[in-house]
């Protein structure tokens, strides 16, 4: 995608697209990294495996907060008929389409908050992306990374 430079008061800049930053995770008051190559999200330190599952349980945990398991399955299967459409698949997903078409809430539940190696290998792809805003999960990360 090419930007145009364009004059922003006194200066000039760039204006990067909503969907974006939005796909980078940033939004209003974040920070991008500027290199002789190109425009980026600002560089966060990495979490180790047990914290990066930390913060992956805490936005599931936000969601079976805020939605119904109905909701979760919705865009759930949402994302999961975008992604096959978009050839971008993996064999997780095919157990998560299993669990939202079963319709268990224990199991949906139990995949999404469970402390099991399944769980925590099923939430390293999860499918319900998209319920919480982007507000949310920025600040969920903030404190992973505190």
């Amino acid at each position: 995608m090419k930007l145009s430079l364009r004059r922003i008061g006194n200066s000039l800049g760039v204006i990067v697209p909503k969907a974006t930053l939005d796909a980078w995770g940033v939004g209003e008051g974040d920070a991008l990294e500027l290199t002789e190559v190109g425009i980026r999200p600002a560089t966060r330190p990495s979490l180790s495996h047990e914290a990066l599952d930390e913060l992956k349980r805490s936005i599931a945990l936000a969601v079976v907060r805020q939605f119904t398991p109905r909701e979760i399955r919705a865009q759930t299967m949402a994302n999961l008929h975008r992604w096959r459409r978009q050839g971008a698949w993996v064999s997780a997903y095919d157990e998560w389409e299993a669990i939202a078409t079963r319709g268990d809430d224990g199991e949906l539940f139990a995949a999404m908050l469970g402390r099991d190696d399944n769980a925590v290998r099923l939430r390293q792809s999860m499918p319900f992306v998209g319920l919480l805003p982007q507000t949310e999960v920025r600040r969920l990360r903030e404190e992973a990374t505190a």
